[in-house]
């Protein structure tokens, strides 16, 4: 299964990320992608919108298959309890592959102190393991990395 970059940007190793929750993999396996700009971050798979957060900084999806992903746009972003983010879904849609789900607006999340940097993490990547990271340029919809069903 094809899992979708939910951002444009550099993508780079889950491992570089600055955060030990993602580089050490305890959320889960994955990539992650730094922004190029400001836009909107599609949803990486089809499936159930299981988590939006309030802030619209976050949201998981499950798929079909019953592979369990979140997409986090920055890190730490929750502290800023909305600020920069627009959500354009709903918790509980069904989603599709592409389909916007939350619009960010970088020059805030910078501006704030934060940094962009989006990790996309399949958290029960027991089940379902994840290979073939891309790296380098990314545009959104376009692979991040394979999982296997």
């Amino acid at each position: 299964m094809e899992l979708l970059a939910p951002v444009s940007g550099t993508a780079v190793p889950l491992s570089e990320v600055p955060d030990e929750v993602f580089a050490e993999g305890m959320a889960g396996e994955g990539g992650a992608i730094v922004p190029a700009q400001s836009g909107e971050a599609v949803a990486p798979a089809s499936g159930t919108l299981v988590k939006l957060f309030e802030g619209g900084h976050a949201f998981g999806i499950e798929t079909d298959e019953g592979v369990e992903l979140i997409v986090h746009v920055g890190l730490d972003t929750i502290e800023l309890r909305g600020a920069g983010f627009e959500k354009l879904a709903t918790e509980g849609d069904r989603v599709e592959a592409g389909q916007p789900i939350v619009r960010f607006d970088l020059e805030e999340i910078r501006g704030s102190g934060y940094d962009p940097v989006t990790p996309v993490v399949v958290t029960n990547a027991d089940e379902h393991p994840v290979n073939n990271v891309r790296t380098g340029e990314v545009s959104a919809g376009e692979l991040l990395f394979e999982v296997a069903t």
